[in-house]
């Protein structure tokens, strides 16, 4: 899972949420140290109304909610959700041993025909830092555009 930093850099650069069952966030009032909540179909469920979209926790004894705001929450995009996100730009993803024997991952897009790599901890990490270079070269001052799911 991406960490809580880069997930708010990508809704902070223009990433924005639309939930499915699946998908995983935490509660922006209580921070990164708080729990991972998971979207589905039994549980935890987007309701759509006029004035926004909520999150309602159906029957959940989770801190006894009854529902979160979607501005109140924090999207954890999934690594497969990443990769399709950087559609076309992908190229792609190169497991290897940093010196410390640790396993790293490296990520290349292609944009504007310049090869870059971005590399993580973790396939979702590097996926991630892609996006997010991704999303602030194609949004520049003059473009206003938004990475949907």
């Amino acid at each position: 899972m991406i960490s809580w930093d880069l997930a708010l850099a990508l809704r902070e650069a223009g990433v924005r949420w639309h939930p499915a069952s699946g998908d995983r966030f935490r509660l922006l009032g209580v921070g990164p140290e708080g729990d991972v909540f998971t979207v589905s179909d039994m549980t935890i469920e987007p309701h759509e109304f006029d004035t926004g979209v909520v999150l309602g926790f159906n029957g959940t004894t989770e801190w006894a909610l009854d529902s979160v705001a979607l501005e109140d929450a924090l999207w954890h995009p999934l690594e497969s959700q990443l990769r399709a996100l950087l559609g076309g730009t992908f190229r792609w993803l190169q497991r290897f041993v940093e010196d410390d024997d640790h396993p790293a991952y490296l990520v290349e897009i292609e944009l504007a025909g310049r090869k870059v790599s971005f590399r993580g901890h973790d396939p979702a990490d590097a996926y991630g830092e892609a996006l997010l270079h991704l999303v602030m070269a194609s949004s520049g001052p003059e473009s206003g555009r938004e990475v949907t799911t």
